[in-house]
């Protein structure tokens, strides 16, 4: 039993309250109470987190034993996606609101996060071929792209499109989330809107674009932006594309890494579920995240 030792004396063993393992053996000035150690059910920690749930999530498809870092770091990044989703959600709302505070607050807050998700890699990041291959076909025609809560984040980021929606047309709340997430303005359609209201030359025909299609670099953005910078190191507006820097940096690290990794793992072998593999990365990894805000900088 965790938190019992036993002191031995001539005929019996008694139990003894091991105060490095067992809470309720805290005594003296040190002791803020006695915690609860019996429940009638489950222990609220349970029934808040679920982490029976999340633990029992692992079922490796091979003896590997290397598989299991795979399957971990696999799962783990699928949760940071989903806070990435729900910070960048709640800046592009707020910030078509003008709450500069409270979308400043939720991008500061994605960056922790994102950090987090890029360090995930470290687990399987130096695989060699022989290692990946021990439990790739245990992958079967299971591939990074197919993930729903990835493709929310890339819709966030502007990268929009319809094709990729059809893997998930078997699983009908998956698909009608990401049908959602596609006609929904992405993360830097909120932005302009903000800087329009600001006073700032946004185009008209920016403002007014079919949110449904990918983001395109406009010269008119990117003057923008050069005015912005121009202006006020210290402003509010300053801040907002610095963060917005932050982001795109990130992600263009997570992609990076993304394509190290597989390029370390498996060379330029064809991927899982019918992708290119490494090209199809490297493509993905040259692409810009929020680009005018990168291309002004060269006129400022």
């Amino acid at each position: 039993m965790i938190g019992i030792t036993t002191v031995r004396g001539a005929d019996e063993e008694t139990p003894v309250n091991d105060p490095d393992t067992d809470p309720a053996a805290v005594t003296g000035d040190s002791a803020q109470g006695t915690p609860t150690l019996e429940f009638e059910g489950t222990t609220p920690y349970e029934d808040y987190v679920h982490a029976s749930v999340l633990t029992g999530l692992q079922q490796p498809l091979s003896d590997d034993p290397g598989e299991m870092a795979f399957l971990v770091t696999t799962q783990v990044m699928e949760l940071w996606f989903t806070l990435l989703v729900h910070e960048w959600r709640t800046a592009r709302d707020a910030l078509f609101k003008d709450d500069t505070e409270r979308a400043m607050e939720a991008l500061r807050r994605s960056l922790t996060a994102h950090r987090a998700l890029n360090d995930s890699w470290r687990p399987i990041a130096a695989l060699t071929p022989a290692q990946f291959n021990a439990y790739r076909t245990a992958l079967g025609e299971a591939s990074g792209f197919q993930s729903a809560m990835y493709r929310q984040v890339e819709f966030l980021l502007g990268d929009k499109s319809l094709s990729l929606l059809r893997p998930h047309r078997g699983h009908p709340r998956v698909h009608a989330e990401l049908e959602a997430a596609l006609a929904e303005p992405c993360l830097y359609d909120a932005v302009m809107d903000h800087l329009h209201r600001q006073g700032l030359p946004v185009p008209r025909e920016v403002l007014d674009r079919d949110v449904t299609q990918p983001w395109t670099p406009h010269p008119g953005v990117e003057e923008v932006w050069r005015q912005v910078y121009a202006g006020p190191q210290g402003s509010p507006l300053v801040a907002l594309g610095e963060v917005l820097t932050d982001v795109g940096e990130l992600v263009w690290r997570w992609r990076s890494d993304h394509l190290l990794a597989t390029r370390r793992a498996m060379g330029a072998k064809a991927g899982s579920g019918g992708s290119p593999g490494v090209a199809w990365l490297e493509k993905r990894a040259a692409r810009s995240v929020f680009p005018e805000l990168w291309t002004a900088r060269s006129h400022v």
